[in-house]
This record gives C-alpha cells, structure tokens and sequence, in this order.
C-alpha cells in the first residue's frame, strides 16, 4: 500500500534530492572531462621529471602532462648514504608538485592500461587520456615478496635484516649496522637486471669501514653474494675493486642467489647458479638484501609494447619504440642493455627530447644514445671510484686521472655535489650528463703512449 510522506519528510527528501542533483551535475564536467595532450609523460621520476621540463619548455604550457600517483620524488642514489649514516632520509625528497615542472599539468593517479594502437592511457582516477606521443619513464618495480620470508624479516623487530633499496626500509639499515657486533654480515645481489647495480657491494664497503671504526671488525665478517659471474661488469673497475675487497678481507661469493630468509633462525638460504640445484644455508648476524627487480606489471601487461623480459621495446640507440613511432622509453623502464642508472638517464634525456621532437615535426630522429652510465662506487667513509662506460662496457671516463683508484674527491662529488647537480639542473631540464665536460677536460689527459 503505498502513502504519502509526511510533510517534513518530503520536504526533507525533496531537499536531498535537489542537493544530490546539484552535486552530480556539479561534477559531472569534471568527471566527464577530455583529457587530451600533446605529449604524455607516464612516470615522475628521474627520467620522465627531466624530460616533462624539457618538452614543456619547448612546446609551452598545458601541451604536457604527467602521470604520477606520488606525493614524493625521491634522489635515490643517495640512499646508500643514508644505509651509512651520512645523510638522512628527509634530506632525499622533495614534493613532488615542487619538482614536476609548472608547464606541465600533473594528474596524480597511476596508470592502469596502455592501448598504444588508440594512443590512450586509463588511469586509477576513471580518466582515459588520449595522447599525440607518449614517453614511458615508469622506471622499476621492487619485488621483495618473490624471496619467501624477507618481507617477515624486514618487517619483524630484531631480525637485523635491512635493505636500502626502498624508502620503506632504508632508515633500519644503519640501525642494523650498529646492532651488529659479531658474527656474518651478509649482503646480496639478485639473479635479474636491477636499478644502480653497484649499490649491493657500496653498502657492504661503507659496512666494513663502519665496523673497523668500532673496532668490530675483527669479529664480524663481511660477505657478499652476488648472483653475478663477476663481482662488476668492466673489467678496469672490477680489477679495482677485487683489490679493495682482498685488501678489506671481504669474501666475495660469485653466482649465489639468495633463495629464502628464515630469521627466526637467521639463516640465509642460497642458490649456486653455477652448479644448478645445489643449495647453502648461511647463518647471519646482519643480512642486507637487494630485491628482486621486474618492469612495472601494468607496461609488462601490455604485450605490444614490451620485449619478452617485460621492458620497453625501443631501438637502443633511438631510444623510439620498434613498432609504434610515437612511443618512447627511457630509464629503467626501457629495454636498453645499459646499466640502469640515473647518469644513464640523464644521458638518455637529450636523445629522447630531440628525436621526439624531430618525430612531431615528421622527421626521422638521428640523435643516438651510446649506452653511457655512471656508478660512483663508494667503498667507505672518504673513498669513492667514479666508474663510466658504454654499452660495449668500455670505460668512458671524464676526468683527467685513473677513476679505477679510490679518492677522495670522487667521493665529495658523489656526497655533495652530484645532489645539487640534480635537483637545480637535471630537474629542471638542464644536465644532459658529462660529455660536454669530457671533451673540455679531454685536453688534460696524458696522451698514451703508442
């Protein structure tokens, strides 16, 4: 049986029905908005931050936008420091808004789903946005859950098992460094492409240094295991750097993979890829872990765009994708054979940025990228070797003395000044890495003997 409301209770409701109807229709513009751009830059990172500050100051205002769900950006490699106690945490990020340059419009939500054949991204906020060229700059993804037990661990109180490869984590490291005073401390490196593959060993030096300061180091030792054939891919700077852990008493184990972390017996589980299906179980005091590293799922997911290992499919010296003109990768996310690094970025950053805009204009793009990258090995407190090179793994070097020596002044310039260079000038579009230096101090270098 239906009956009328009473009057108060229409009214009420007749009033609620006004307001909803007002709200919708107030927002319904903004939900429905186009979203159209010039340029789309997925990623707000080292790569897609410098290359939104220079799309947008060349194509103007409003023609770029970036996508990019975070609050923070973050200057990683400053992490290792911090792992050591030399900086702190706060000292590596900066707002996001603050770094994303005012050109370009910022939409912080994520990306869902690439349709490179419509030139459309969807996005975690219900928005589709429709592109003329797109640049995919989603960096990597961390995957500690693919080890079993090392989210337990680094997560557990007390377990003395650290990484600085996330935010998350980084703060524990020089905790766990002062909570050790015996035993093995163990550090690892993954069986798969990771961002700033010097990081694993960097920390297990400035953790050597940390002890012998303590006088510990006598009753702790410093392991690491890398599931790598080498302890570093260039052969000058490996030589070095074999020299430091010998002369450090630092075991290095080749081809060991970790496998499994159970800490509540703190014990490390490894795999010998060198003798397939042999296992060791390692006890630790310290276990410092470098996670397994993959694409981001939602570029590995979209089949058309990606190589078989789930990166960017783009032309390594291009850096333009092999199928779809109006695409292209750079950083981590990019399927390069480069050393993922944020020098490699930055050396990256004038290739992309000239052959995009060639590629708007209808012109094919001839800038090349020679697969440089840098590592600032830093092997303690005041020590650092500036390690450089190129895709063929031959060093590429700036400055005008050996770089495979530990110095002092290498490890200034990674603590103090290459921070500033990349807040004030690669944030903003203006560091394209060191070859123009390189050719100024070129002149100073000793000519080699014939």
């Amino acid at each position: 049986m239906n009956r009328r409301l009473p009057g108060t209770l229409r009214n009420c409701s007749r009033l609620l029905h006004d307001a909803t109807l007002t709200r919708f229709l107030s927002t319904t513009p903004k939900l429905f908005e186009r979203q159209e751009c010039q340029v789309l830059v997925v990623g707000g990172g080292t790569g897609g931050c410098a290359m939104a500050a220079k799309l947008s100051s060349r194509l103007g205002s409003n023609k770029v936008i970036v996508l990019e769900p975070e609050e923070k950006h973050y200057y990683q490699p400053m992490f290792t420091l911090i792992g050591g106690g030399m900086k702190r945490l706060e000292q590596s990020y900066r707002k996001m808004g603050d770094v994303l340059p005012k050109k370009a419009r910022w939409i912080q939500e994520s990306a869902l789903n690439f349709d490179p054949d419509k030139n459309e991204v969807s996005t975690s906020g219900g928005k589709t946005i429709k592109y003329d060229f797109l640049v995919i700059a989603t960096g990597m993804q961390l995957k500690y859950e693919k080890i079993p037990g090392l989210v337990e661990a680094l997560e557990a109180p007390k377990t003395n098992v650290c990484s600085i490869y996330s935010p998350k984590y980084v703060d524990n490291v020089y905790g766990c460094l002062r909570n050790t005073y015996r035993g093995n401390a163990i550090f690892t490196f993954p069986h798969c492409p990771i961002k700033c593959a010097g990081a694993p060993q960097k920390i297990a030096y400035i953790a050597e240094h940390y002890f012998r300061k303590m006088s510990r180091r006598d009753n702790v030792n410093i392991i690491y295991n890398t599931s790598l054939p080498v302890i570093f891919g260039v052969k000058q700077y490996a030589d070095a750097l074999w020299k430091v852990a010998k002369k450090r008493n630092i075991t290095v184990n080749l081809s060991r993979n970790l496998v499994e972390v159970r800490p509540q017996d703190s014990v490390a589980v490894f795999e010998d890829l060198a003798k397939p299906g042999e296992r060791y179980e390692e006890g630790y005091s310290m276990l410092h872990v470098c996670p397994p590293m993959t694409a981001p799922d939602v570029i590995a997911n979209c089949k058309p765009l990606v190589n078989e290992a789930g990166f960017v499919n783009v032309d390594q010296a291009t850096l333009q994708h092999k199928k779809y003109s109006n695409v292209f990768a750079i950083g981590d996310s990019a399927s390069t054979p480069n050393s993922k690094t944020a020098a490699a970025a930055a050396a990256q950053s004038p290739v992309v940025f000239k052959n995009l805009m060639a590629t708007i204009k209808g012109r094919p793009g001839k800038e090349a990228y020679d697969g440089y990258a840098s590592c600032p090995l830093v092997t303690g407190y005041s020590t650092c070797i500036l390690a450089e090179f190129d895709y063929n793994l031959t060093p590429v070097e700036t400055f005008p003395f050996d770089q495979a020596k530990e110095r002092y002044s290498m490890f200034i310039m990674k603590k103090t000044f290459m921070p500033i260079l990349y807040w004030e000038l690669m944030m903003r579009g203006h560091w394209n890495g060191p070859a123009t230096m390189r050719k100024v101090l070129s002149i100073l270098k000793p000519k080699s003997k014939k």
